[in-house]
Parts: structure tokens; C-alpha cells; sequence
């Protein structure tokens, strides 16, 4: 299920507040850090971001 645009335009990763990037129509469904730094992937469960830093992986 796809997060609503307008959230994804509020949001910011927790660990370095850059923008997120909507991945959610690919498997799994994510919201990535746009920071070159940082580049976490956040999980997305039934529609809902989760942004934990311990539940985002470093995508490879």
C-alpha cells in the first residue's frame, strides 16, 4: 500500500533528517534516505512508515 504524497513531503529520516524517497511499489516497500551519507531504507507495514533507526537497513 503506498504512503499518501503529501506525508512523504513532511517526512525526513530520523538519523540525519535529509528528504525520503518513496520505494513502495517495489518488494519490500521502503522509504529511502535521499542522503548520500546515510542512504537508509525505512520498512513500510500495511501503509504505515515505520522510521526506527533500529528497524531501517543499509541497502546494499
Amino acid at each position: 500500500m503506498p504512503v499518501e504524497a503529501s506525508l512523504i513531503e513532511i517526512l525526513a529520516c530520523p538519523a540525519c533528517h535529509a528528504p525520503l524517497e518513496d520505494r513502495t511499489a517495489a518488494d519490500p516497500a521502503e522509504l529511502t534516505c535521499t542522503s548520500a551519507d546515510c542512504g537508509l531504507a525505512y520498512p513500510v507495514r500495511d501503509g504505515i512508515p515505520v522510521l526506527l533507526v533500529d528497524e531501517a537497513r543499509r541497502p546494499a
